[in-house]
């Protein structure tokens, strides 16, 4: 497969973005996969996504991430740690989401794990912390998990956070900049002046 694909407006990127020829596909690779994310908020929706993606295509959760962000209060920890039966019930209800209960508990269970979080720790310092020391060299094959990305998942899970194996935790560290894996060529990947 092409690691490449020029989009019909001439500019070229990770072959991935045009499978689905999609303008959402397209935007999301453009405008936010592998840029930097900051907030608390940012990175909890991130890491919920990307659990929610898990066995399925990253466009399904795309089409639907403005239901989720209505489902889950805008990926507000705070609100989404105090959610109860009454909303487990509500969100197995909706079909504008993915309606996975074990993925919904894991959503809730890790907001509240990050307001357990140590004092000084936060979801971005524990990323930043298993960021790899050396990017991986660009055109090499993109791996689905990384020795950083096992790290990462088992302090998160140490942590009391639930559905992060070490692909979704690859992902993660993809979807927020921490792994630049956008393909040589791509006009992102020029834009970040990836090494």
């Amino acid at each position: 497969m092409a690691q490449i694909f020029v989009g019909t407006d001439g500019k070229a990127r990770c072959a991935w973005a045009g499978i689905e020829s999609d303008e959402l596909y397209q935007r999301y690779h453009d405008q936010e996969w592998g840029r930097p994310v900051a907030g608390e908020r940012e990175l909890f929706e991130r890491l919920s996504l990307e659990a929610f993606q898990s066995g399925l295509s990253w466009i399904t959760i795309l089409r639907k991430r403005e239901a989720f962000r209505a489902a889950f209060a805008n990926f507000e920890p705070a609100c989404v740690a105090a959610f109860g039966q009454a909303d487990i019930d509500r969100l197995m209800a909706d079909s504008g989401i993915v309606r996975n209960l074990m993925k919904i508990n894991a959503t809730i269970g890790n907001a509240r794990a990050i307001l357990a979080l140590p004092e000084g720790v936060t979801l971005g310092s524990l990323l930043r912390a298993h960021a790899p020391a050396v990017p991986r060299p660009a055109g090499d094959p993109i791996p689905a998990r990384t020795a950083e990305s096992a790290a990462l998942a088992k302090a998160l899970k140490k942590l009391g956070f639930a559905f992060v194996g070490p692909t979704t935790a690859y992902a993660m560290m993809q979807a927020v900049g921490l792994a630049n894996d956008h393909q040589p060529g791509c006009w992102v990947a020029e834009s970040l002046k990836r090494p």
